[in-house]
């Protein structure tokens, strides 16, 4: 695939439409490198897009849901099969993901969404009231009346086609607008659900801005939701601008949105200072943190902090970065040329305020765009670097005094706006429970003496509150249930005839 340029088109009703207006698809490791000339759609597109969702729509919301769900299901076999290669391969050329990273994303949580969502279809169907003698009740769970409008981001391809697929499982139709940085990956994961058998229209593949793919889809009067990942900013944006348009929808759009993350490692004075550092390393370097969970600050006591300084030293120094096709390589690059100036300035603005440089601090984009893992040191607790998220391979450490582990505490809940993931390090048993219950609401996944990622379908339903989203937990039937506007329905089987009750008879018997 590295020797392939292909040409990639938006899929509108099942066709594919090639724009005049294009843009390219590049490694991020060797950004010279085109894999793909993607097509840009524009407001037509869009339109388009939702023509061919609202004439999709009569048909697949009305499809029984085995015939839906096998969809799905031949997906996942096409995936683990005969696609495997080439979306692990469209996966680690296109978002410099090293093979382990692109196996368990593309592959593994994506095959374990199409599956496992399936089951859960089930288990929300089977959720009817109860019905007395005498009567039917039931609960119809109708697919949203109008088109979802799906929002993926760069970093994992499995969250683009879960938050396409998901409403369409449910019987909703689909405009689908991925990353432009994950075109490859994209394009691959429509092409195997029309191999799957999805019908034409059901999900629409959209490529372009933000701004010209957006701002025409949320004005449409048939929106019926949004499933997005991404940055807060943008999710605030489009919150607002439903918010605007709210007197033009048909109905009230759901908005469901999985957002940023300042995640967090706390180690208590008990913790095991070598599985803290093997946390740090895996949880905030794999995939050159670029995870919604990755950990980018960390709070070690004091009394464990010069062996966890010694471990983290000596196991970055042993990290391999480079092309993802080198297997030794530990991490690839940055996503592009945005990201790599975010996390330049970053490590510029550290040294500028005095803070150490414990570790890495070099970047290099003459070839890729290169980020060397990097941890920094504080004294600083209100540090720009311990509450804005940066999305990359940078975390921020502050060492606090052994005795005040309350006050940790409650620099950890309150220091960053967001509440994704967070892990606790501690041996004590008091402890673990008390950072639970002090952090109850600062990490909608809470890790205890693991590091806060790789959530797994089924096991870790994945999402988090405050500025980190709507927590409507992927991986779970609690998902799906925000795609459907459920019916219920009273059947009586023997109706009566008078409208007089009983007790209005002069004898209570309902004679006159």
């Amino acid at each position: 695939m590295e020797d392939e340029r292909i040409r990639i088109p938006l899929v509108i009703g099942g066709k594919d439409v090639y724009t005049d207006e294009t843009f390219e698809s590049v490694m991020p490791h060797r950004k010279s490198h085109v894999l793909a000339d993607v097509s840009k759609g524009g407001p037509e597109h869009v339109q388009q897009a939702i023509d061919a969702a609202k004439a999709a729509h009569a048909e697949w919301s009305r499809m029984p849901w085995h015939e839906r769900a096998a969809v799905f299901l031949r997906a996942s076999e096409l995936l683990a099969g005969p696609w495997r290669s080439t979306v692990n391969a469209a996966t680690m050329l296109n978002q410099s993901k090293t093979a382990h990273q692109a196996e368990i994303d593309a592959v593994c949580e994506m095959v374990d969404f199409w599956r496992f969502n399936a089951d859960f279809l089930v288990r929300v169907y089977s959720e009817q009231p109860y019905s007395p003698t005498g009567t039917w009740n039931r609960m119809e769970y109708r697919p949203l009346e109008g088109f979802v409008f799906a929002v993926s981001p760069f970093n994992f391809t499995c969250i683009g086609g879960n938050l396409s697929s998901t409403p369409a499982l449910m019987g909703c139709t689909i405009l689908w607008k991925p990353a432009s940085t994950a075109a490859l990956s994209a394009y691959y994961l429509m092409r195997i659900l029309q191999a799957a058998g999805l019908p034409d229209g059901v999900i629409n593949l959209v490529y372009g801005s933000g701004a010209s793919i957006g701002n025409t889809a949320i004005a449409s009067p048939d929106l019926a939701g949004i499933h997005f990942t991404g940055s807060t900013e943008v999710f605030n944006s489009m919150w607002g601008t439903v918010g605007a348009n709210i007197g033009s929808y048909r109905n009230y759009p759901r908005i469901v949105g999985e957002t940023g993350g300042k995640d967090f490692i706390l180690a208590h004075p008990s913790a095991d200072a070598q599985a803290v550092a093997t946390a740090v390393v895996r949880g905030s370097f794999e995939y050159q943190g670029q995870k919604c969970s990755a950990a980018s600050r960390l709070y070690v006591p004091s009394n464990i902090w010069p062996e966890v300084k010694e471990r983290l030293v000596a196991d970055v120094a042993t990290i391999k970065m480079g092309d993802v096709t080198d297997f030794e390589n530990f991490m690839g690059a940055v996503i592009d040329s945005s990201a790599f100036k975010t996390h330049s300035e970053a490590i510029a603005e550290a040294r500028a305020a005095g803070a150490e440089i414990l570790t890495g601090g070099s970047t290099d984009d003459s070839e890729g765009y290169f980020v060397q893992p990097t941890v920094i040191t504080t004294k600083d607790q209100g540090f720009r670097l311990l509450r804005d998220e940066l999305f990359g391979p940078i975390v921020t450490t502050y060492v606090y005094d052994e005795e005040r582990w309350d006050d940790t505490l409650r620099l950890v809940d309150e220091t960053a706006p967001y509440g994704l993931t967070g892990a606790v390090f501690a041996t004590e048993r008091t402890a673990i429970d008390e950072a639970q219950d002090r952090l109850r609401y600062a990490a909608g996944n809470f890790y205890v003496n693991d590091k806060p990622t790789g959530a797994v379908v089924g096991q870790q339903p994945f999402g988090g509150s405050r500025a980190s989203g709507t927590n409507d937990k992927a991986g779970s039937m609690w998902n799906l249930i925000r795609w459907v506007s459920p019916r219920t329905i009273k059947e009586t089987f023997v109706p009566p005839t008078d409208y007089r009750y009983p007790f209005l008879g002069p004898d209570g018997s309902g004679s006159s």
